[in-house]
């Protein structure tokens, strides 16, 4: 049950003034269930996963209204695990989100501290990832973001107000080292628009030297440097000086049918500028990102989708010269959920996935699913039922 803490302003220093009312909610999400993975490593894994349809969570948010359509507002959301207890994000107290900032239903908010990039606010929202498919549908690796793996730190944040369907913004991430005013600096801009059967969104993330500590890979985690980042999907690539996410996205809905897609092209730009690589200095590696995915909704309580996602590397040149083929990975999501009531649901999500090529540590593509260890071949089936509920 949310916890609706109602407060009324009493008084002021003179009789008859009145103060702004303001209101804070108590809320969250516990996430949990059983996975089946056939190959993690070359052997079967039966586990029990915390936060895959939606991240175990518990927050406050809060507003005050100010007068005159201006209020004052913030969020503190911490991500933890079912399973330990243990805290997300690298142990961050409130490591899914921490801002404050001031609104206006004319104009739109702006908000400062460790938020999302537009990218995931205005493009993600369509992957089925952000849907019904959980963290294990993302994309391979999340390479784009849509599933927000990586939040930003140090952000200045504005989102319009909605405009007849139409809202835009856009982030600004300061990357806090004296004298190089680029380095870690993170900035986005997004629209999106959603007035009747018909929505969309675009989006732009670049991200200078993603891997430092501070840089967007490193503060997924908080800690010294992008060490976090194992997938083979894009490890080799991180030392690069420019992460550079194009994302657009669509859905239309016809009666209880929603049809979907995605495309996002990611870049690894100028790659051993900032570490060490395997490959010729100053090349970009490149990914193009292609997923269609339908959905259901049989009764107001059952719901069921399938998706297929294609992710197509390009080719790189090694430092001696030579071209290494460009990874390809090949992803099919099914789920099914089923609400139990408007707060608890219980679901089944299948994902299967088949590369192919050479992945960006230089060695043969295997199969890996998003937050997976990666396969010991080329494919890889996960399985998982699951419980969430919402308080």
């Amino acid at each position: 049950m949310k916890i609706k803490l109602l407060a009324l302003a009493t008084l002021g220093a003179f009789a008859g003034v009145a103060h702004a009312q303001s209101s804070v909610t108590l809320y969250g999400i516990i996430d949990e269930g059983f996975n089946l993975n056939t190959n993690s490593g070359g052997k079967h894994l039966y586990s029990l996963a915390s936060g895959v349809m939606q991240g175990s969570r518990f927050g406050l948010r809060g507003s005050e209204d100010l007068g005159g359509g201006l209020k004052a507002l913030f969020v503190l959301e911490n991500g933890f695990d079912v399973n330990s207890g243990k805290l997300g994000q690298g142990g961050l107290l409130f490591g899914r989100q921490a801002y404050v900032g001031l609104g206006s239903s004319r104009f739109g908010t702006v908000t400062l501290g460790r938020q999302y990039d537009s990218v995931a606010d205005y493009v993600g929202q369509f992957a089925v990832a952000d849907q019904w498919g959980g963290n294990i549908s993302a994309h391979p690796g999340d390479l784009d973001n849509f599933n927000n793996t990586y939040r930003n730190n140090n952000t200045v944040k504005f989102a319009s107000a909605d405009y007849a369907g139409l809202k835009f913004g856009g982030t600004y991430s300061f990357g806090g080292v004296a004298g190089n005013f680029s380095q870690n600096q993170i900035w986005s801009l997004g629209a999106g628009y959603n007035n009747g059967p018909l929505a969309l969104g675009v989006a732009y993330l670049n991200a200078r030297t993603p891997s430092n500590a501070g840089g967007l890979f490193g503060n997924s985690t908080s800690t010294t440097t992008a060490a976090a980042v194992t997938t083979p999907v894009y490890s080799g690539f991180v030392n690069a000086n420019t992460y550079q996410v194009i994302g657009a996205a669509g859905a239309y809905t016809f009666g209880a049918a929603t049809l979907g897609a995605t495309y996002s092209n990611i870049s690894f730009r100028n790659l051993g500028a900032n570490g060490t690589t395997i490959y010729r200095h100053g090349t970009n590696a490149t990914f193009n990102n292609v997923e269609a995915n339908f959905k259901y909704q049989f009764t107001p309580a059952l719901l069921a989708g399938v998706a297929f996602d294609y992710t197509d590397g390009s080719s790189v040149t090694l430092a001696n010269g030579t071209d290494r083929a460009g990874a390809k990975y090949y992803q099919y999501s099914m789920g099914v959920d089923y609400f139990l009531s408007k707060r608890t649901d219980v679901y089944v999500l299948g994902i299967y996935q088949h590369a192919s090529g050479d992945d960006s540590t230089g060695k043969s593509a295997v199969a890996a699913i998003n937050t997976q260890s990666a396969s010991g071949n080329s494919n890889q089936l996960l399985a998982r039922i699951g419980i969430r509920h919402k308080f």
